[in-house]
């Protein structure tokens, strides 16, 4: 029999679904690694058989079965050959919309009841392999925040318990830990992904600094909510209303990790959280390899989005002193992205979910005002007069203070200095 080609996985699932989907997987029935490479195509799997199509370099995979032989994700045997049939391949997949393949002419090989879990909307394994890889339960977490309308499966949502159980999830290594995190963050329901992985207990072992906040009020007078893990999933949401992108999103997830850190004896107010937060958010960035871009301002919203929030009325020092702070003078391209942060925080309230955010429509033009100053020619000026190293620094400053206070209301300019 010749070999027959089959598109699979995720492709199928969203076509079904009526979704667009990025790209294409392939599997091949009734090949070998030797065919395939006098045909063209180029190998590139290390630990399986995978090769790129020679047009369109789609990655074309040999079907497969695998056997559990180590702990972890990487601790498997994978056998692949002209012999094993497209349901043993399919067999070894995750969930069981994800075990749908279509032929060259168009006819669906579903053995698994994908397309039935499709049109119930349910999340549900195909078998119990499931529990062999812990890289699943993040996949499924993930998914779960793309298809936030899908169910779990309850016999599912037991194997997701026991993997946690037996430590199979904490066999993960930090960048899987990562790349499932970060790209569950950009779906359409970053929540639904921490709620699963939390009722899973999934939460407590990856992410033990944001499972703690669960249970810590905060003051109602500022936070109807009071729960300060329910603030931050609608922190979260509230992040992909506005398609914020990935470092925005972080921002999110870590800027009140220091709450759950505060003795229940000043519940529910937290004093000084800010700065434990941003250690926190540190630690954790460290701990699961997270860029640059991302812990950065992570950093300065843990630590500065109070003062954003309290920013209306600042003279214009303060002003200047914040923007310093958030080193927006110096990398005023990321102050947006900060706004923006700080406005999913005082929008992930409940019933102020639609609210405007005025620190977002006034701070930028300050911004503006500080960095149009001409700092070369204040510098020239302030050496003219004998000024030197940082006196130079402060005429630079005073010029922005003069320009930010040109910018304010009168009696904004006359107001406070609080910060």
């Amino acid at each position: 029999m010749p070999a027959q080609f089959y598109v699979v996985g995720g492709a199928v699932r969203d076509a079904l679904l009526g979704e667009p989907s990025a790209d294409r997987d392939w599997v091949v029935v009734g090949a070998t690694p030797e065919a395939l490479r006098e045909q063209g195509y180029r190998p590139v799997g290390r630990d399986f058989p995978v090769f790129l199509h020679p047009q369109t370099n789609e990655e074309v995979a040999l079907a497969r079965t695998e056997r559990k032989s180590g702990r972890g994700y990487h601790g498997f045997t994978f056998h692949a050959d002209e012999h094993v049939t497209l349901e043993e391949d399919l067999g070894r997949r995750d969930l069981t919309i994800n075990a749908i393949a279509q032929a060259a002419d168009g006819s669906l090989v579903d053995p698994y009841g994908g397309q039935r879990d499709l049109t119930a909307r349910v999340l549900r394994h195909v078998s119990d392999a499931f529990v062999e890889d812990p890289v699943r339960l993040l996949r499924l977490a993930r998914l779960a925040a793309r298809f936030h309308d899908f169910s779990i499966a309850p016999e599912t949502q037991a194997l997701l318990r026991r993997m946690v159980d037996e430590g199979e999830v904490d066999a993960l290594v930090p960048e899987r830990v990562w790349q499932e995190l970060s790209r569950g963050l950009m779906q359409a329901r970053p929540s639904r992904m921490f709620q699963v992985l939390r009722d899973c207990g999934a939460l407590a072992r990856l992410l033990p600094e944001v499972d703690r906040l669960w249970g810590v009020p905060q003051p109602p007078e500022h936070h109807p909510e009071i729960d300060t893990g329910v603030h931050l999933m609608l922190v979260l949401d509230c992040s992909a209303r506005l398609a914020a992108p990935l470092p925005v999103r972080w921002a999110c997830l870590v800027h009140d990790l220091g709450k759950g850190t505060t003795p229940p004896a000043e519940w529910p107010r937290h004093h000084g959280h800010e700065q434990r937060s941003a250690r926190l958010a540190q630690a954790v960035a460290e701990r699961l390899r997270v860029p640059n871009d991302c812990r950065e301002l992570a950093d300065t919203v843990a630590r500065e989005h109070g003062n954003v929030h309290r920013s209306a009325g600042l003279s214009a020092q303060a002003v200047l002193r914040l923007l310093e702070r958030c080193d927006a003078i110096r990398r005023p391209e990321r102050f947006p992205l900060l706004l923006q942060a700080c406005e999913c925080d005082a929008r992930g309230r409940t019933g102020l979910e639609d609210s405007a955010y005025a620190p977002g429509q006034r701070l930028p033009p300050l911004l503006q005002a500080a960095l149009a100053v001409d700092t070369a020619t204040v510098a020239a000026a302030a050496a003219e007069r004998g000024l030197k190293g940082p006196a130079i620094g402060e005429a630079v400053r005073a010029a922005r203070v003069q320009a930010l206070e040109v910018q304010l209301q009168p009696s904004e300019s006359a107001s406070r200095d609080a910060l």
